[in-house]
């Protein structure tokens, strides 16, 4: 449960999308389950076109920040509010229905085309609903987002023939269906071989140049999986804030040697991220004898 009620606010009971102001924000949050804190004294605000990146090692609380920025959980402390609503006193169902969330794990099973896949986005549903036909707005929407996301020659393709990177797309397209404001991602090249992972990263790249006003939170264990088009980012390291700010600002060698406690060093070229392991300086060698 949140804390207890601020001042008296009308407006936090409607679960339709604040017209301004952020789009996301958390105010010193704790997360606890059964006595551990899994988030500890987290704020985060995140901007219409910001572009945000979440990383840090297993167990560091990606996921759990993930779910509350999504409205899926509320914190036990403090204050989350999801496009400008405060969580705990809106419908979050219908909030979330305002959201544009990527899960690698969908569980549709049947063959449904990559166009029929991207238009159950319209209702949030897994299955078509079959009594309610897309309209030509619908269809003309579902197509635009495919060809951005680079889909086109594969829009009649099944589901159950894509390849995961193919299927990273076409999730992505289908969660862009109700023109939400914010697209979470939770590790979105996860599986995918090298040429699916450069792929997908243009293709989100691309998406950000044609909808500036998108906000994102994309959350991976690795910097090689982030676009260049990446504004900031938040390390976490047990649950705790280690960095968070304009990217450059974070994501340096000492505060990512520092979230996964093992010394790295950090490269950028061409706008994308590399993390190599850092090596000892070599041992200091006697000079020559007198």
């Amino acid at each position: 449960m949140s804390t207890g009620p601020g001042p008296a606010d009308p407006a936090d009971h409607s679960a339709a999308p604040a017209e301004h102001g952020p789009l996301l924000r958390a105010r010193d949050v704790d997360v606890v389950r059964d006595g551990r804190h899994l988030l500890r004294s987290i704020s985060l605000t995140v901007e219409p076109g910001e572009h945000w990146a979440v990383l840090g090692p297993n167990g560091a609380g990606k996921s759990t920040l993930l779910a509350l920025l999504g409205a899926l959980t509320h914190p036990t402390r403090g204050e989350v509010r999801v496009l400008g609503r405060r969580l705990g006193r809106v419908d979050v169902r219908e909030l979330r229905s305002h959201l544009g969330h990527v899960n690698p794990r969908h569980p549709l099973r049947s063959p449904l085309s990559v166009r029929e896949v991207v238009l159950t986005g319209v209702s949030g549903s897994i299955e078509p609903d079959r009594n309610r036909p897309p309209t030509a707005d619908q269809l003309a929407h579902a197509d635009a987002l495919i060809e951005t996301l680079g889909m086109t020659r594969r829009s009649t393709a099944a589901w159950t023939t894509l390849s995961q990177g193919e299927r990273g797309r076409t999730l992505i397209a289908r969660a862009l269906m109700p023109r939400p404001r914010l697209l979470l991602l939770d590790e979105p090249a996860t599986g995918l071989d090298l040429t699916a992972r450069e792929q997908l990263l243009a293709s989100l790249d691309d998406l950000r140049r044609h909808h500036p006003g998108l906000a994102s939170v994309l959350v991976t264990h690795h910097l090689e999986e982030l676009p260049a088009s990446t504004t900031h980012a938040l390390l976490l390291r047990e649950g705790a804030c280690v960095g968070t700010g304009p990217v450059d600002e974070v994501l340096t060698t000492d505060l990512v040697s520092a979230c996964f406690d093992h010394p790295v060093r950090i490269n950028r070229e061409d706008g994308r991220w590399a993390a190599r392991a850092a090596r000892p300086a070599p041992a200091a060698t006697a000079g020559p004898r007198a």
